[in-house]
């Protein structure tokens, strides 16, 4: 197994930094990703960066990683609230896994506030922008390092 860090980010993530920045700030999806980078270097892994509007999609993703990532960073988005398939898909990943949500969650509508990928995740961080991503990314190189 590498020290690959999968990092997926579900719908309208793509949309960051046009759509509602009151709640998700003027950082884009590129701006996550040049952080992750960064941090990934920092820290002395690797990571692989995805997003996608689509559920089977990121079902697949996360099943094909299964023995080949250190670990998995979710901001599931919109299925977060939504999709028992994801949580099932995230049920059998065999490594650490981090929710991470932008806006915090418990401040938006109550139909946010049920996460079913809490259910599966080692850890959720939720209200601190895009640093987020950075904190899961050093916890995640932290656990992968220790295996």
């Amino acid at each position: 197994m590498t020290k690959t860090i999968l990092i997926i980010n579900g719908p309208n993530l793509d949309m960051l930094g046009t759509r509602q920045p009151e709640v998700y700030g003027h950082d884009t999806l590129a701006d996550v990703e040049a952080l992750c980078q960064r941090i990934a270097k920092e820290e002395g892994v690797e990571i692989d960066f995805r997003q996608s509007d689509s559920e089977s999609e990121i079902m697949g993703w996360i099943k094909q990683s299964r023995g080949k990532t250190a670990g998995l960073l979710i901001n599931p988005a919109g299925f977060t609230s939504t999709s028992i398939a994801i949580l099932d898909s995230l049920l059998i990943y065999d490594a650490p896994i981090i929710e991470v949500h932008i806006s915090p969650l418990f401040r938006r509508d109550e139909f946010r506030h049920l996460s079913y990928v809490s259910k599966a995740a080692t850890a959720k961080i939720e209200g601190f922008g895009i640093r987020g991503y950075d904190f899961a990314i050093r916890k995640l190189a932290e656990l992968a390092n220790a295996r």
